[in-house]
């Protein structure tokens, strides 16, 4: 990268920061000095030590794991920022924090991405850069412009010793065809579809596999997994129609709960899940879990913001 990013000012928030070094050493970066730290009674301090006045400025946070400590910290960060003049505040959100409360389903529910959205704006957000929404209309829900990256190209490059001869990607439940098409058409192989009813929260019962898995590997490609009950339930309809081996393909690895335990009791061979979210010491002691970096895509991203170029060409999921 031969910008000149002399203007531009790359903070960390406390929820990521080996995703925010590995950023600014792909952009030369230095990263920007900024103090946080905790009050005795719990409420978050945030001081900016870099002069900031007049210059371009970019947060990244990824709203996971400790989703309520980690908004308002950077809610507080862009907010200091603003104070001090910064002349731009893009906020890089790796992961978007409550995007699956999106709409109303239910009686006297509140729309909690849309409220995400409101206090990014309030605060002082100028832009937002994401990573694999899991409802893409999110992006309307702000009055500020929104980059939407995806990780498939990432992931399904870093799949490059799964043989695809005898491949085919299954999209876990219906709302993530979108991403198992886009995973299909790089790796030149067919979709089938995991057609699934949620039981509860955190159960799942599969329904119907619409097509054909017998004698094939399988390739579960899904935006996110939290309990690991849809992945779970999804390799084992695919291992009861015939697939041979499975693996799986996760941009944001919540793993929360039982989540670790069900996928290594489960038929899933290797999952490759990106780095938007850090992964914890279990998955990191797992050998069934296989990281992948998506640093260099949010490095392009800036990169295209600063020099003005198109993003959407280098990004759109097709």
């Amino acid at each position: 990268m031969n910008e000149d990013f002399s203007n531009v000012h790359l903070f960390s928030g406390s929820s990521h920061p080996e995703l925010t070094a590995e950023i600014a050493k792909n952009l030369s970066l230095t990263l920007g000095d900024r103090k946080i730290k905790k009050f005795p009674d719990g409420e978050t301090f945030v001081q900016i030590m870099d002069n900031v006045r007049g210059r371009d400025t970019y947060v990244v946070q990824s709203v996971a794991l400790d989703p309520n400590e980690y908004l308002m910290e950077l809610l507080i960060l862009v907010d200091a920022l603003k104070r001090a003049s910064a002349r731009s505040i893009v906020t890089i959100l790796p992961y978007y924090g409550y995007c699956r409360q999106d709409r109303k389903d239910g009686p006297r529910v509140p729309i909690t991405a849309k409220l995400v959205a409101n206090m990014l704006v309030t605060a002082g957000a100028t832009r937002v850069v994401t990573m694999d929404l899991h409802a893409e209309q999110l992006q309307g829900f702000f009055d500020i412009p929104v980059d939407h990256l995806y990780a498939w190209p990432l992931m399904a490059e870093a799949l490059t010793g799964v043989d695809t001869k005898q491949l085919v990607v299954v999209s876990p439940d219906i709302g993530s065809v979108k991403l198992g098409r886009a995973y299909a058409n790089a790796l030149g192989v067919e979709l089938a579809i995991v057609d699934k009813t949620r039981l509860s929260p955190d159960r799942v019962e599969m329904a119907t596999l619409i097509g054909d898995v017998k004698g094939k590997d399988v390739l579960l490609a899904d935006d996110m997994c939290s309990t690991a009950g849809t992945l779970v339930s999804a390799a084992e309809a695919c291992q009861k129609k015939g697939a041979r081996k499975i693996v799986a393909a996760i941009t944001h690895g919540l793993f929360v709960g039982e989540a670790l335990k069900r996928i290594e009791k489960s038929p899933i061979e290797l999952v490759y899940v990106s780095n938007t979210i850090p992964m914890t010491k279990g998955l990191l002691a797992s050998p069934k879990f296989v990281s992948v970096s998506v640093a260099s895509m949010f490095s392009r991203a800036i990169s295209c913001i600063h020099s003005k170029e198109s993003i959407s060409s280098l990004f759109v999921c097709k």
